[in-house]
């Protein structure tokens, strides 16, 4: 199937999706997001895919929302439409590990799709930020959120009230994106980070990213019982009889995602 606004691969157990506005450095329009919302939906349902990249051109992963398409909004416009929430319930259900591969700017919303990832690799020109507020707006699809959890109320007031940018390694030291390479490297080493995941047994993969994200939703307490009883009930797949004996007999392990 051909799309307008994105492209999409799939090679070895990994699928990419590449935002393709770049006259408008991939300003997020509700055309382009329906195509992610939809290829992560057969994605969700393709047992030969293990891990997704979202990523973007090395000028701009995605320069915030489309302000032309939001610009005449009104309030019951945006309430009752709620433009936001059919790419933000895309991401942020999608059960496999996905990974932002972050290049050039990732602005706004091009910054809350990131961090919708379940993490971010960052080339050494990324610039994140949220400038909302020079619009007289704040994030509103997640980023006032999942910015603070991801590097504290100090740094998320600091971007989200003065509408300043933060380069890569600024990004790195806050905890925000989990590595930082080169831009030459920066496709190479997220297809080798999502062909490791896709080398691991599916399921297994699904209920860590679970539990990880029960982190931020429960008490310590809930969340180690949460986490005790997925790793119980690992117990009961092939996989895992398979990964402890291929360790004890010194072999890669074969999984089969049952």
């Amino acid at each position: 199937m051909s799309y307008e606004m994105i492209e999409f691969t799939r090679d070895a157990g990994v699928a990419k999706i590449r935002l393709n506005r770049p006259k408008a450095l991939n300003a997020l329009c509700n055309d382009m997001m329906a195509e992610v919302a939809q290829v992560l939906g057969e994605l969700e349902r393709d047992d030969a895919i293990g891990c997704v990249i979202l990523t973007g051109s090395d000028k701009a992963f995605a320069a915030g929302a489309d302000i032309k398409e939001m610009q005449e909004n009104q309030y019951l416009d945006i309430y009752q439409n709620d433009p936001f929430n059919t790419y933000h319930e895309a991401i942020e259900r999608f059960r496999k590990p996905i990974i932002a591969a972050v290049s050039g700017y990732a602005l706004g919303g091009g910054c809350e799709i990131a961090m919708m990832c379940d993490f971010i690799i960052a080339a050494d020109n990324a610039k994140f930020g949220q400038p909302e507020i020079t619009l007289a707006v704040m994030p509103g699809i997640g980023g006032t959120q999942r910015l603070t959890r991801a590097v504290g109320k100090s740094l998320a007031m600091d971007l989200c009230l003065t509408g300043r940018m933060m380069d890569a390694e600024e990004a790195l030291r806050s905890g925000l994106v989990a590595r930082v390479v080169p831009l030459d490297e920066l496709q190479d080493t997220v297809e080798e980070a999502a062909r490791k995941i896709a080398s691991m047994s599916l399921p297994i993969a699904m209920m860590t990213k679970e539990t990880i994200n029960v982190a931020f939703e429960t008490t310590l307490t809930q969340g180690i019982r949460f986490e005790r009883r997925l790793f119980q009930s690992m117990f009961s797949t092939e996989d895992q009889s398979e990964g402890m004996t291929a360790f004890i007999e010194k072999r890669q392990p074969h999984f089969k995602n049952k």
